[in-house]
């Protein structure tokens, strides 16, 4: 069960911003809840300009990046971009290269990693395998490398320059290099929450200036056009979709929708994408078939959707990503069911704080979804381990925001080969006979700081509304907001004392779809995997009683019409106090 808390909203400034920005009155009372401090920091939200943003030399080592590049560019050397196998890394390679070309850069090659025999980050093996395509001059890392110190020394004596654009924690020692680019190193504090692609960006930007600056040729390029590769890599790294972020999103998103590239193109053709795009697709419909290449093949299959001029070529990929995308749903599903069976075999909520589970065979690339999928249903730190046929493991980690799961990790790391990541999620290698010994010495760590914390979730209300509020002019108005995402969700309200209308009915075997009212007015609303197995039991669950219901506002477009429903995040009996609570 849910802990329901209302977020605060200064009616005060809500009035004023309604007032001085004309906007209807929910949107203001939401907005209320934001924490701003005066009314322009509101309207640069609701209305993010690329002019604002920062100069991309605040980051250090900018200026070395860009001065060491624009040498290999006008000297016609050979160039390695070596990005990650994620989305960001993909992204942010295509970026970085198609750049690179447009400036005349010789000799260009992009290399990522294989996430099963290469593993994360600058591989001296994925190095090799890109050096068989032409030994470079120099290599530019993207969204990698930041703790790569023995790879940086394995560059630096086969005689290659190196330069590194990262946005991770970097560790303890910092790898040779040419330059480095991270605004984990310094800068403004805003730009810490840049994804890699983001710091691609900035490096391209900066590399522009440059040229410019020094009358270099070829130094006029519109960075607009490349936004689209931005805003994918930016919402699939899930970073915080605030300040810069935004901006790259919200204008990338046009970009996105006017762009007629054939890997777009095919993109939405597999995923039956019809109408304009936004964050959540990105999310949830585009990212996932392009790590799929990366989690069950190679993820240079995407990479090269993005960089083909090619239509057949595109359509053969997005074809490819979409059955591999369908191949790892069924891997997923599998290893899921089988962890949940283990996980409610023994769960205790008083005695298992930190839950690790293992098994050989599974799928090494689709463990972090799993991981991912337990922590939200067991609301606890989960660590989802594959174990080969020698014993060997990879695991990933993933958190919950009341616990810091590399904390957990550095308190077993004794048994384990290698780990990091950050304190939502985290990477490791087990051998298998620490693997038992591993599971109670995490959960004892977890226990230490979880055991006195209440960790039942808990579902936000940004405001509790009427059901005649629910209005077209209202959500054309809350849409201001977006992008959503990390950080910047979807608002939800809640409506207190109304009644279902009807009976429930399933759609889509586990889905539940119903209208409500308050007596005045009645608003349909769907219920995602809350059907509970029959209809009969849900339709008691949630029609016993006057209930209050959470919902986000959504726009359901259905046989070529649109009308407003409600996603109903969570439901429970009107208290009799009537009080909603509040944070």
């Amino acid at each position: 069960m849910k802990i329901w808390q209302t977020k605060p909203s200064d009616e005060n400034f809500a009035r004023r911003l309604a007032d001085d920005l004309h906007l209807p009155a929910l949107l203001a009372r939401v907005l209320g809840g934001y924490g701003f401090s005066n009314v322009g920091e509101v309207a640069r939200f609701l209305a993010p300009q690329l002019r604002e943003v920062s100069d991309p030399f605040l980051i250090p080592g900018m200026e070395a990046a860009s001065a060491r590049i624009w040498r290999a560019v006008e000297n016609k050397e050979s160039i390695l971009v070596y990005g990650d196998y994620d989305v960001d890394g993909i992204a942010g390679a295509a970026l970085l290269a198609q750049v690179l070309r447009r400036l005349g850069a010789g000799a260009l090659t992009v290399c990522l990693p294989d996430r099963l025999e290469e593993g994360y980050g600058l591989s001296p093996a994925a190095l090799q395998r890109g050096f068989k395509r032409g030994k470079p001059d120099l290599i530019i890392t993207v969204d990698c490398g930041i703790t790569a110190a023995e790879p940086a020394e394995f560059i630096r004596a086969a005689g290659i320059e190196l330069v590194i654009t990262d946005h991770h924690e970097p560790g303890n020692v910092m790898p040779a290099a040419a330059a480095i680019v991270n605004p984990k190193l310094g800068g403004p504090e805003h730009l810490k929450m840049l994804a890699g692609v983001g710091v691609v960006f900035k490096l391209c930007h900066a590399m522009l200036k440059h040229g410019k600056k020094n009358k270099l040729p070829a130094a006029e390029i519109d960075l607009r056009e490349h936004l689209d590769l931005v805003a994918l890599g930016t919402v699939a790294d899930i970073v915080p979709l605030l300040n810069e972020n935004r901006i790259f999103v919200r204008r990338g998103l046009e970009q996105l929708n006017a762009s007629n590239a054939p890997g777009w193109r095919a993109l939405k053709e597999v995923a039956a994408l019809k109408n304009r795009l936004d964050a959540y697709h990105l999310a949830f419909c585009i990212a996932p078939r392009l790590n799929a290449a990366g989690r069950l093949d190679t993820a240079e299959t995407a990479l090269e959707l993005f960089l083909t001029g090619d239509e057949n070529r595109a359509r053969a990929i997005a074809r490819s990503l979409d059955e591999a995308n369908r191949a790892r749903q069924k891997i997923e599903a599998e290893i899921l069911e089988a962890a949940t069976a283990e996980i409610d075999g023994y769960f205790k909520p008083d005695v298992h704080y930190g839950l690790a589970v293992g098994r050989r065979g599974w799928h090494v690339g689709v463990i972090g979804i799993v991981a991912s999928r337990l922590s939200k249903r067991y609301h606890r730190p989960v660590v989802a381990i594959g174990f080969d046929e020698h014993g060997s493991g990879r695991g990933s980690g993933r958190s919950i925001a009341a616990y810091n799961i590399l904390d957990g990790l550095n308190a077993c790391r004794g048994l384990l080969k290698a780990c990091g990541g950050h304190a939502m999620a985290a990477g490791l290698e087990i051998e298998e006979k620490n693997y038992q010994k591993f599971r109670e010495d995490f959960n004892r760590a977890a226990e230490k700081t979880l055991k006195h914390k209440d960790l039942r979730p808990i579902q936000t209300i940004n405001a509790w509304i009427k059901l005649n509020d629910i209005s077209n002019e209202n959500f054309k108005a809350l849409e201001l907001l977006a992008p959503f995402g990390q950080d910047n969700p979807r608002p939800v309200f809640a409506a207190r004392g109304v009644k279902i209308a009807g009976k429930p009915r399933i759609v889509g075997r586990k889905h539940l779809r119903f209208n409500i009212s308050d007596g005045r007015s009645t608003a349909g609303a769907i219920a995602f995997n809350r059907a509970e197995g029959a209809a009969e039991t849900a339709a008691r669950n949630i029609t016993e009683s006057l209930l209050d219901v959470a919902f986000q506002i959504r726009k359901n477009s259905f046989n070529g019409s649109e009308n407003l429903e409600l996603n109903v995040l969570d439901w429970r009996r009107t208290p009799p106090d009537g009080d909603p609570g509040l944070i």
